[in-house]
């Protein structure tokens, strides 16, 4: 008597796969692509990275990272002539385009206050978050679920339709061009964030792990760093990416209450190409530099985010 062979409604058809591989290499290949070619025109001259039909594979050059560093200004050939020879590459690379370096630049202290406010923040957020969402997960707060709408509506607001309003509090609190002032002002717009992907979190953890912890002679805040924490790894790690992508790239309140002593990256990049002209190469050497600490922190924190939530306890 002939059987058909078992086949499991949840297992996907070798067809399926092979569609689904398609569709995700595809995707994947149009996300990387820009980042590729902005990372190959760091290393292009600046002819190069405009010419027509645009150029793949070109002379590898690292002009436009010594653009980004450096502050230079162009000379006439007499005065270049009278100078002494240049002792470094990178001079006689700025004397071959007819200008001296007259100093460093100023991406290093904008990445620097880029690193500062958005870690700050993210930690910040993260930590207000994590309790926040933790009281509204466990205890019985009046009128939670209109909180938690109001928490959120502030995130429904652009950033524009309250710069002003912000602007003028900054300015009588003398927090403008502070790091503290965009640290406080960053950890409030991503406050709300954490907490609604916390509470997610948070929720999904069994009371039965807490209560047997304070049975056992620990008290609630005990229960809270040794039962909940440890299990909320993944929510925490997932929040603090979201919190950090935002407050790393965030523009609007950055140009507008920033213009000196806590510049961030992004309103810094875009006077890299009105210095000199349209020096494309040392923008993508920006780019690729503002874009390496989120690719790190998202790598140091993959292992969290593939973890389960129940990791190191028994699934309820």
């Amino acid at each position: 008597m002939n059987t058909a062979a078992a086949h499991s409604v949840a297992e996907p058809s070798s067809l399926s796969k092979t569609i689904g591989g398609i569709i995700v290499a595809t995707y994947a290949i149009i996300a990387i692509l820009p980042l590729v070619w902005i990372f190959l025109t760091g290393f292009k001259t600046p002819t190069d990275s405009i010419s027509y039909p645009p150029k793949i594979i070109s002379e590898p050059s690292v002009e436009g990272y010594v653009n980004l560093f450096t502050t230079r200004s162009r000379q006439t050939p007499e005065f270049l002539a009278s100078l002494p020879p240049p002792q470094t590459w990178y001079e006689r690379l700025v004397r071959s385009r007819n200008m001296v370096i007259a100093g460093p630049s100023k991406v290093v202290p904008r990445f620097v206050n880029s690193m500062v406010i958005g870690f700050g923040s993210t930690f910040l957020a993260v930590c207000l978050g994590t309790i926040a969402a933790y009281a509204f997960s466990r205890f019985r707060v009046p009128l939670a679920d209109d909180l938690l709408f109001f928490i959120l509506s502030t995130r429904m607001m652009p950033p524009i339709a309250v710069a002003i309003p912000i602007y003028l509090m900054f300015r009588n609190l003398g927090l403008t061009d502070t790091k503290l002032g965009m640290i406080l002002l960053y950890t409030a717009v991503n406050v709300s964030l954490a907490v609604w992907l916390l509470k997610g979190f948070i929720d999904e953890i069994p009371r039965e792990y807490e209560e047997a912890a304070m049975v056992d002679g620990h008290s609630r805040l005990q229960a809270f760093f040794k039962v909940v924490l440890p299990q909320a790894t993944t929510g925490i790690a997932a929040t603090a990416i979201f919190c950090l992508i935002f407050a790393w790239n965030e523009y609007a309140f950055a140009v507008l209450l920033t213009s000196g002593d806590a510049q961030t990256m992004p309103p810094f990049i875009p006077f890299i190409i009105g210095e000199g002209g349209q020096d494309w190469p040392a923008v993508a050497a920006a780019t690729t530099l503002f874009f390496l600490p989120i690719l790190l922190f998202t790598i140091l924190l993959r292992r969290h985010l593939l973890r389960g939530i129940t990791f190191g306890a028994v699934r309820k």
